[in-house]
């Protein structure tokens, strides 16, 4: 049957008779979870709602450890039993990327609906995911191994032999709701195409769009044993770390939740990025109308809610006061509304207890002396673009990652005091300069402590063939395509020993 016709459909629960209807028919997806090459589409009972208006759309399982136990089973017996081969790895994620790119309006609006993204910002994460997707694809020359030089040691004499990357075996893959179809796509594009198979827990606030993505990974030509969905919230998650039959976790999410996966999985690989509070550095000779427009395009998209959002910024203070009038005076610019009015420039937050938190974040910092020039404001899961200033150290704003539309914008005097500003943070993934000078930029670039630095861009960064992650509390390892299939593949050396 044709996915249209296999629809996850909700109830309308109005008095009267129990009707069945599916109110969003083009963004239906043909089942809760997908366990062991099986859609399910009984005891589907976990709300999806719109994160702006608490509008349904649909219900998906909430996975049993009985259900994650049979989807990790499903994914074992398909890498013990089925062979895919290299080339047709590639082929599938090949097509899997054309047909993403021939269903990309659906994609968006379905990213729009469950999640915290404008239309806009939708469409761009799907454009995205197409290239994730062809970059996995290609990935498989990562895969080459090489030839071992044995003579360069006494005792490998009388041998010769190589080494190959092989799979891991079953990952498991846990996603957050802020891009809830590319982070998917650099988690099983890089474990497909090294060979493995995956089973997927994504956030429980955007499963439609993953069980979307399965489905069209099936339509391109993934086996169905390779690839399995476990919907629901924290047990089915728990269940699925703690599954001794996962080789390799790749999480994205925050640090508090990493510690207890680390605890309750022992020792096991893992791939974690877990966020970061992102600093800028404006420096005197900076071009200021672009940084301006690069903090506000940083700080504001999607509300806040990216890993990459810039969330501190130290501005030399000969422009100082020039910079803050006119970031204040964008901010103000930008509209706060629906997800799926073109004119949006700032959506929702993704509960209506996260912008509550945001809310509590500034209020204290407001109480210890901080300054509002723009935003400050909440209604309901909205939060307005907030910039502040005269934030006291050790506030929450400055110390934790706001994931949230708050900006937080500091003077400097000396270029020293702003380096060791943006080093303060125990969170390091990515930072930006501006500035007009190579010198500085490279010197600039030398002392920050980051996974990438971005000279006159801001920290909201991201090519997808590049090598991903951070330092300190930030995460463990690399994602980016390549660096992912090397993590999900281990070398396994040959040796012959020679007649003698």
């Amino acid at each position: 049957m044709s996915t249209s016709d296999q629809r996850v459909l909700t109830e309308d629960r109005a008095s009267g008779p129990r009707i069945v209807t599916d109110p969003v028919p083009d963004l239906s997806v043909p089942g809760g979870a997908f366990i062991n090459s099986s859609w399910q589409r009984n005891n589907l009972t976990l709300p999806v709602t719109d994160p702006q208006d608490g509008r349904l759309l649909g219900y998906v399982a909430d996975s049993t450890r009985a259900d994650v136990a049979a989807a990790v089973s499903g994914v074992q017996d398909s890498l013990a039993t089925e062979e895919w081969t290299l080339w047709a790895r590639s082929e599938a994620l090949h097509q899997a990327s054309r047909l993403l790119a021939q269903d990309s309006a659906r994609f968006a609006r379905l990213i729009a609906s469950e999640g915290v993204k404008t239309l806009a910002e939708a469409e761009r994460e799907v454009v995205r995911c197409v290239e994730t997707l062809r970059l996995s694809a290609e990935a498989g020359s990562v895969l080459t191994g090489e030839t071992i030089p044995f003579s360069a040691s006494r005792n490998g004499h009388g041998r010769v032999g190589w080494f190959t990357r092989e799979p891991v075996g079953v990952v498991a893959a846990l996603t957050s709701f802020n891009d809830p179809l590319n982070l998917v796509a650099h988690k099983l594009g890089p474990a497909l195409i090294g060979g493995n198979g995956v089973v997927l827990k994504p956030s429980d606030h955007t499963p439609l769009t993953s069980l979307a993505f399965v489905d069209l990974l099936l339509s391109a030509g993934v086996p169905a044993g390779r690839v399995a969905v476990v919907c629901g919230s924290a047990r089915a998650g728990q269940a699925l770390v703690t599954d001794q039959r996962v080789a390799l976790i790749s999480f994205t999410g925050g640090p508090r939740t990493a510690a207890k996966i680390t605890a309750a999985a022992g020792p096991r690989k893992m791939l974690m990025e877990l966020g970061g509070n992102n600093p800028t550095i404006v420096c005197s000779d900076a071009a200021l109308a672009d940084a301006v427009e690069a903090v506000v395009d940083g700080a504001f998209g999607v509300a806040g809610q990216n890993c990459l959002s810039v969330q501190r910024v130290y501005v030399h203070a000969s422009v100082y006061d020039e910079f803050l009038r006119d970031t204040v005076a964008r901010t103000r610019r930008l509209r706060v509304g629906s997800k799926h009015d073109p004119e949006t420039d700032v959506g929702p937050l993704v509960s209506e207890s996260e912008a509550q938190r945001v809310e509590e974040w500034v209020g204290k910092a407001v109480a210890d002396g901080a300054t509002v020039h723009a935003g400050g404001a909440r209604r309901g899961a909205f939060y307005e673009p907030t910039v502040l200033t005269d934030v006291t150290e050790g506030s929450k704003v400055l110390t934790d990652e706001v994931f949230g539309p708050v900006v937080t914008i500091v003077p400097f005097e000396d270029l020293d005091s702003a380096v060791r500003g943006a080093n303060s943070s125990d969170y390091a993934l990515q930072a930006g300069v501006f500035t007009g000078s190579v010198e500085t930029a490279f010197a600039v670039s030398a002392r920050l402590v980051a996974g990438a630095v971005v000279v006159n861009g801001t920290s909201d960064l991201r090519v997808d063939s590049m090598p991903f992650g951070g330092f300190k509390n930030s995460g463990i390892g690399r994602e980016g395509v390549r660096f992912a299939v090397e993590a999900m593949t281990e070398p396994k050396a040959t040796i012959v020993n020679l007649a003698r």
